[in-house]
């Protein structure tokens, strides 16, 4: 189970490294745009498309490790006061029963909407660039996908108690000292 959950992990820290490397597409985007508007009064046609797409992107794409990480907002004051085992079962409660359940649903409907737009060649309506939507759709999906599989994770390792709720995790389920 632990080199499962360790394959878990290194592609949410894949995906991670993909956001990166999005955000200076985004930086060069943005640029661009900003040299082409005000140095040359020449503004492009898909630098806002661009600029949405790339965030948002980066944005799902880096969820993952977030969570591996124990990064997001947790509010969890009355669960703090708890003890450990008490906290497990809170966090299996809430991730693996609430959560989770969620966002595979919400993954599935982004698997399906990225396919079709994929086989459709849907563009963008409002846009007078009209990109294809594909590749953005397909960005959420995969970031989604990966969510779904770093939330699963997260639930494993609070069925095992291994992770300390009110801790940052390792990789490897370990704690941070």
């Amino acid at each position: 189970m632990r080199g499962l959950l360790g394959v878990i992990d290194r592609i949410s820290s894949w995906t991670s490294r993909l956001a990166m490397a999005t955000i200076f597409v985004l930086i060069a985007a943005v640029c661009y745009e900003v040299v082409a508007r005000y140095v040359f009064a020449a503004p492009t046609l898909w630098a806002f498309d661009a600029s949405y797409m790339l965030t948002g992107s980066v944005f799902v794409l880096a969820i993952g490790l977030t969570t591996q990480e124990n990064g997001q907002v947790r509010i969890d004051f009355l669960s703090s006061r708890m003890p450990v085992r008490a906290q497990h079962i809170v966090n299996l409660l809430v991730t693996g029963g609430i959560v989770t359940p969620c966002m595979i649903w919400i993954t599935y409907d982004a698997c399906r909407r990225a396919l079709n737009a994929a086989r459709t060649g849907e563009v963008e309506p409002v846009s007078p660039w009209a990109p294809l939507m594909w590749p953005f759709y397909t960005a959420i999906a995969v970031g989604l996908v990966v969510f779904c599989l770093q939330l699963l994770a997260t639930t494993s390792r609070h069925a095992m108690g291994v992770a300390r709720p009110d801790s940052v995790d390792t990789p490897s389920g370990d704690l941070k000292v």
